[in-house]
């Protein structure tokens, strides 16, 4: 499981900079304005082979007790009580403030390693940018720019020194992990029960009972699953509560670590933004996906036709999984679901032969050529598989880099038709083979 590096400081010190180094991203908003981050922010990083996951948090006011700075401290605090490791980052152009020694003191008393990183010290002598900063009684201080990204590798390779790589040869369980997600009072712990066909999961008519992610292996059919109850991930400006009803952190690793995810939608609410953005991670993330449109009982033609259309474009970019209208109460609809989780699973999992590949790839540019580049056409010659879960198809050729999105949707679609990749996200990555003469240019 990837570990969870946790961004804290005051505002307008730079963290949100330094979660886009992390994660290689422009995912968090950036200006030279305080209090710009409110929310959680979530990334995926990687160094060298070890994966892990990022939160970026609002300036955090420890000693604010209400109004909107309050609620941010109550954020961090959540993020911080799911970490792995905290990152945290002060100014050292500002230099140490009273604040950064509050901050500082509820560190201390926390059972997981804490790094201070001096951050904009670009420019400073480095000595003298953290001399100070030992007084926050945390370890030895490390100067960053993460604007510059100087010495932003080496506390993050020091921040994983104590987390093992991933193993690639470590055996694998032959039960499919299925992640059952969506937002609170959805239904999530009815379908498990009603799966289960006993109370196994606490199922209330209240948003969040579900706390964390809880386990439970399952057989259907001579099949093995672990079935994984998440709790719900509610909009993120509706996460303030005292007591956290749910964690989000655990909530995204559980869907990382599945290979098919269960989305579930309500059919008798609005399809909101949320749960788009959820299944945006799910794709995101490369797992297989299948929706499943809950309570859809005891609705009348008109809001069944009305909630369709909704789905459509609201999930329009789900185009690949397939959507299945159940009751998880009353057992209406579930075996289709599952033979769609199995489909899905037999998708994400598929071998995919090079010379079939080729093939496909050769009609597709017969029917359909890439645009022109200028002068150039780009030209797909070959194709082969380069991973699976989700199947990554790697495209070689000449002026690849030059084909539009348009075009990569289109052999998208031509290799999910061709190989009924149904359920699970395509990945096409366009490898251009390198010009001979190109260093013979001028002779």
């Amino acid at each position: 499981m990837k570990p969870t590096l946790v961004l804290v400081g005051r505002p307008n010190v730079g963290k949100s900079t330094l979660f886009n180094r992390l994660t290689r991203s422009r995912d968090a908003i950036v200006a030279d304005q305080p209090g710009l981050t409110r929310d959680r922010h979530y990334g995926h990083g990687r160094l060298g082979r070890k994966p892990y996951l990022v939160v970026d948090t609002g300036g955090f006011e420890p000693l604010v007790k209400d109004g909107i700075l309050h609620e941010m401290a109550r954020q961090t605090e959540q993020a911080i009580a799911e970490a792995d490791a905290v990152i945290f980052v002060v100014d050292g152009r500002t230099g140490m403030t009273p604040h950064d020694k509050e901050i500082a003191n509820k560190l201390r008393r926390l059972e997981r390693p804490v790094f201070v990183a001096v951050n904009k010290a670009e420019g400073l002598n480095r000595g003298m940018a953290i001399a100070e900063f030992h007084e926050l009684g945390l370890g030895e201080p490390h100067a960053i720019s993460a604007a510059h990204g100087d010495g932003v590798r080496a506390l993050v390779d020091l921040a994983l020194e104590e987390f093992p790589e991933p193993e690639a040869d470590e055996e694998k369980s032959e039960a499919i992990r299925v992640a059952i997600c969506g937002r609170p009072n959805v239904g999530k712990s009815t379908l498990i029960n009603t799966l289960l066909g006993e109370e196994r999961v606490i199922a209330f008519d209240a948003p969040g009972t579900t706390r964390d992610a809880i386990e439970i292996d399952f057989e259907r059919e001579g099949r093995q699953y672990v079935l994984v109850d998440t709790a719900g991930m509610r909009k993120r400006g509706k996460v303030f509560e005292q007591i956290e009803k749910f964690s989000v952190v655990k909530t995204l690793k559980a869907i990382e670590d599945a290979n098919v995810v269960i989305l579930m939608v309500d059919a008798q609410a609005d399809v909101s933004d949320q749960d788009a953005h959820i299944a945006d991670f799910v794709v995101q993330s490369g797992r297989a996906l299948v929706v499943a449109v809950n309570k859809w009982d005891g609705l009348d033609p008109y809001v069944r036709e009305q909630t369709r259309t909704t789905l459509q474009r609201k999930l329009k970019f789900l185009d690949f999984a397939k959507f299945h209208f159940i009751s998880a109460r009353d057992n209406v609809g579930l075996p289709a679901l599952f033979r769609s989780v199995d489909a899905a699973y037999a998708a994400a999992m598929a071998k995919l032969s090079t010379p079939r590949l080729t093939r496909v790839l050769a009609d597709a540019v017969a029917k359909q050529a890439p645009a022109r580049h200028g002068i150039f056409r780009p030209k797909p010659r070959y194709a082969h598989q380069g991973g699976s879960n989700p199947p990554i198809i790697v495209v070689h050729g000449n002026a690849l880099d030059h084909i539009a999105d348009s075009y990569r949707r289109y052999l998208e679609h031509t290799f999910r038709e061709a190989f009924r990749l149904q359920g699970t996200p395509l990945r096409i990555q366009f490898v251009t083979s390198k010009n001979p003469y190109a260093e013979k240019d001028g002779k």
